[in-house]
């Protein structure tokens, strides 16, 4: 039987930034992963994720995006790979229909407080402003924006991969295709079976996004996460695609109504890249079992007229590619990092909700202090599970 410190299984965004900040600090660390992350069957595909500072879900997210951008810088350092890049982000909001996104209000406002609160970086952007600025988006006179130049985006496996081998360079020891059965208490440590052999550690970090209700159990907790089938667009340029390249545009979020909204990225690979357009679908739950991977004919069509039609003209309707994920949500959109009910010393790492991936790297720092010391620098607290649920 194998010992380790810490156990982490699951190796996405949160499971490899976890063990990569715990081997740093020394710790034993064994890694567990049903398929060779990074990959495309989980929460973490896509090619990039959005990062930005002022986050207006919450300021409890703030500390843990602004370290995560001081985390990136150190890992690029480390590795030499290029992973956060800062073309800076806008939101946008019509103020006639409304600016929700993940259960916030108005999210300029919103965000803006946030940003002046912190100290960070943003200018507030009138609808001249964003038109002169950004030509490629079609703005109405009464929209207002917020714009953060430290904003951008991260690109998902570089960030995973990277991790990866520094940890491995730490002395992390890593399996992969195996699949955990069982996870129990066992005296003073915790013992985990998978499909292959068993483990004993002192500690065990649970983040394995869509998959974690299923590995919860009984416990009441699981009932606490759904899952949902969410698809991502790289729609082709119409023209040069010189207008949507990471120096003259932006990362975007943009609400349109009714807590609707859709995001994107620019060009990061050309022309024949197209760009990376999606919006959060919480319409159907799914399971990583039942999840349908084939994207039908009709969504990219649907797509571009809900989302795209008279707001990028420079978009076409034609789909370059697509990407199927999914986005495991929590009570209120937000995060769930806390000890399992009636396991202490297993820990659930469920930072999630469609806006997680941005955290990740203090996410891990926060959880590697926590497990070895029993504190983290910055609090995470506010992602405790909640009373109802255990």
């Amino acid at each position: 039987m194998e010992t380790a410190d810490v156990l982490v299984v699951g190796l996405g965004a949160m499971g490899s930034a976890t063990a990569y900040q715990l081997a740093k600090r020394g710790a034993r660390v064994i890694g567990i992963d049903r398929f060779r992350p990074p990959h495309q069957l989980g929460s973490s595909s896509g090619d990039t994720r959005i990062t930005r500072q002022a986050v207006g879900e919450g300021d409890a997210y703030v500390p843990l995006a602004m370290r995560s951008h001081e985390l990136w810088r150190d890992i690029e350092s480390e590795t030499g790979e290029e992973i956060f890049s800062a073309c800076g982000t806008l939101i946008v909001s019509d103020a006639s229909r409304g600016g929700a996104v993940h259960g916030t209000g108005d999210f300029v406002i919103a965000t803006a407080k946030l940003a002046d609160r912190f100290g960070i970086e943003h200018e507030l952007l009138s609808a001249d402003d964003i038109v002169h600025r950004y030509p490629q988006l079609r703005i109405d006179t009464d929209f207002t924006g917020y714009f953060e130049p430290g904003g951008g985006f991260v690109r998902t496996d570089r960030a995973i991969h990277a991790q990866l081998h520094l940890a491995q360079r730490h002395g992390a020891v890593f399996h992969y295709g195996e699949t955990v059965a069982d996870i129990a208490p066992s005296g003073v440590s915790v013992e985990v079976r998978t499909s292959e052999q068993e483990y004993q550690a002192e500690q065990v970090v649970v983040a394995t996004g869509p998959w974690l209700p299923s590995m919860l159990g009984g416990f009441t907790v699981a009932t606490a996460f759904k899952v949902y089938r969410q698809v991502m667009y790289w729609f082709d340029i119409q023209g040069s695609a010189q207008s949507f390249t990471p120096d003259r545009f932006p990362t975007f979020l943009w609400p349109f109504g009714d807590g609707e909204f859709f995001y994107g990225f620019p060009a990061i690979d050309g022309n024949s890249g197209g760009v990376k357009v999606a919006t959060d679908d919480f319409s159907t739950p799914t399971t990583p079992v039942e999840l349908q991977r084939k994207v039908t004919a009709g969504e990219p069509r649907r797509m571009h007229e809900h989302c795209i039609a008279g707001r990028i003209p420079g978009l076409s309707s034609r789909v370059v590619r697509h990407s199927v994920c999914m986005l495991t949500v929590a009570p209120r959109f937000g995060f769930i990092i806390d000890q399992c009910p009636d396991q202490p010393r297993t820990w659930l790492v469920s930072a999630c909700s469609g806006h997680g991936f941005k955290h990740s790297p203090a996410i891990g720092e926060a959880i590697a202090q926590q497990t070895l010391g029993g504190r983290s620098d910055i609090d995470i607290s506010s992602f405790s599970l909640p009373a109802s649920i255990t």
